[in-house]
C-alpha cells in the first residue's frame, strides 16, 4: 500500500483527524444475489428508487406496481442497502446510486451492495450523491448500448474508487446527512401543505363557474358577485422601451412570476436590443400565452420583484383601474379564467406554443368579482399574506438546500 492516496476534508466532527484513503468498492462493499425465492415479499413490496425521495414504496409513489404476478426472482433490498439503478436519468446519464431506508423488493435489473465492516453502504450513497460525481465515477465502468441501456454487471460497476474514512466517521457523517434530509422533507412537506391550503381555499373562495358568490366569506358580506369584462377593470398597457429605462428582460414562471430572464434561464433569450420590447413597471400585469400541460391557457402574473422591466411584444400586458390589484393576483391563480380564454382562444390554434388569442378578445373576457371593493382588499390581503408565508418556507426550504450541498462540497474528498 506504499501508493495509496489519502486526503482529508475541509471540514470534519470533531475527534477524527485520521487521512481518508481512496479504495476500490470492490474491495468494500458486497454484492447482494438475495431473490425473492421464498416469496417472503409480494407486489406490495415492490420499491421505486426516485432521486429525490430515495427508495419508496412503488404503490404509494407512482400509484400502482409495475411488477407482474410473479416476483419471486425480485432482488431482495434490505434497510441500509446500496442500490444501484442502472437506469439513466437527465443529469444521471449513468443512473443513480441510492441507500435503502425500508425492505422490499426491487427489479432484478437493479444492483444491491451490503456494507460491511469497513464500509458503510449509505456513505456511499451519500459520497455519490452528487451528479458530477456519480459521473466521474461511473463514466469509464459503463458502456452505453442500443436505446441508452446501461452495460455493466453488478459487479463491474464496484470497480472505481471513492475516498473512506474509518467507518465510525462514515457512519457520523451518514447520520448527520439523515438528519439534514429529515429535516428537508419536514420543511418540504409544510411547504406542500401551504399550497394545497391555497388551492383549496382559491377553490372556496371564489365562485365556481355559473354562479354568483363563493363557498366561504369573511363576515358582512352577502352581496352576489357580478361579471365585469377585464377591459372595463383594467387598462392595456403598450408602453415601449424606446429610451431604454430598462435593459432587464423578463419572462413568466407558472411557479415564480415575472422573473428575471438571465437568472431564470441562465442566459438571455432576449434580442439584445430591446427597446421595441414593452416597458412594464412595477403592479402591472402581463398574459403569457405560452402552454404547458400544467398552464393549458397561459399565465397572468404582476410585476412583483422589479421596479420595472421589458416583455417580448408577445405578451398582452395591462394594469388594474377598477379592481384590487392583489385580488386580481389571486383570481389569475384560479382556473375560473380559463373557460373565457377557450372560448376566445382560435380552435386548434396553437402555433409554436402560443395561443391564438388575441388583445381584444382577452380584453373581452368575462371576471366574475365582488360588488364591494372592501371585500376584493379582504380576499386579495388574505392571499397575498399566505403568498408571503409560502414564499417565506419556500425560501427556508431552498437555504437547507443550499446548505446541504455546500456541506456535501466541504465534508468530503
Amino acid at each position: 500500500m506504499a501508493n495509496k492516496i489519502t486526503k482529508q476534508p475541509e471540514i470534519r466532527f470533531k475527534g477524527f483527524n485520521n487521512d481518508w484513503e481512496q479504495r476500490k468498492l470492490s474491495e468494500v462493499l458486497k454484492v447482494s444475489k438475495e431473490k425473492n425465492k421464498d416469496n417472503g415479499f409480494d407486489k406490495n413490496d415492490v420499491l421505486s428508487v426516485s432521486r429525490e425521495y430515495g427508495t419508496v414504496n412503488q404503490i404509494e409513489y407512482q400509484g400502482r406496481s409495475f411488477a407482474g404476478a410473479d416476483v419471486s426472482n425480485y432482488k431482495v433490498v434490505k434497510e441500509n442497502d446500496l442500490i444501484y439503478t442502472k437506469s439513466p436519468l437527465k443529469g444521471a446519464p449513468y443512473g443513480i446510486f441510492q441507500n435503502a431506508t425500508i425492505n422490499g423488493i426491487i427489479s432484478p435489473l437493479y444492483a444491491v451492495y451490503h456494507s460491511t465492516e469497513i464500509a458503510y453502504a449509505p456513505y456511499v450513497s451519500i459520497y455519490l450523491k452528487n451528479d458530477n460525481i456519480a459521473t466521474h465515477y461511473l463514466s469509464p465502468l459503463v458502456s452505453k448500448g442500443a436505446k441508452n441501456t446501461i452495460n455493466v454487471t453488478d459487479e463491474g460497476a464496484l470497480e472505481g474508487k471513492i475516498f473512506f474514512p474509518n467507518v465510525l466517521e462514515q457512519r457520523k457523517i451518514s447520520g448527520f446527512f439523515k438528519s439534514l434530509d429529515d429535516t428537508i422533507a419536514l420543511q418540504n412537506c409544510k411547504l406542500e401543505e401551504m399550497q394545497l391550503y391555497k388551492k383549496a381555499m382559491l377553490q372556496k373562495m371564489f365562485p365556481k363557474n355559473g354562479e354568483k358568490v363563493p363557498e366561504i366569506r369573511f363576515d358582512g358580506f352577502t352581496d352576489d358577485w357580478e361579471q365585469r369584462k377585464l377591459g372595463a377593470i383594467s387598462e392595456r398597457v403598450t408602453r415601449k422601451n424606446k429610451d431604454l429605462e430598462s435593459t432587464l428582460p423578463l419572462t413568466i414562471s407558472a411557479q415564480y412570476g415575472l422573473v428575471d430572464q438571465i437568472t431564470y434561464f441562465n442566459k438571455q433569450i432576449a434580442s439584445k436590443d430591446v427597446s421595441n420590447y414593452y416597458l412594464l413597471e412595477k403592479g402591472e400585469f402581463a398574459y403569457n400565452k405560452s402552454y404547458s400541460k400544467d398552464y393549458p391557457w397561459g399565465a397572468v402574473k404582476r410585476l412583483d420583484n422589479y421596479d420595472k422591466g421589458v416583455l417580448s411584444t408577445l405578451y398582452i400586458v395591462f394594469k388594474p383601474t377598477d379592481v384590487d390589484s392583489n385580488f386580481l393576483v389571486s383570481y389569475y391563480d384560479t382556473d375560473n379564467w380559463h373557460r373565457e380564454v377557450s372560448m376566445r382562444a382560435a380552435e386548434g390554434a396553437r402555433n409554436h406554443g402560443l395561443l391564438n388569442i388575441t388583445a381584444n378578445d382577452f380584453f373581452d373576457t368575462d371576471l366574475t368579482i365582488p360588488t364591494n371593493n372592501n371585500e376584493q382588499q379582504k380576499i386579495g390581503a388574505f392571499f397575498k399574506s399566505l403568498d408571503d408565508a409560502i414564499a417565506l418556507q419556500n425560501n427556508k426550504l431552498n437555504k437547507l438546500k443550499e446548505m446541504k450541498k455546500a456541506l456535501l462540497q466541504k465534508m468530503f474528498v
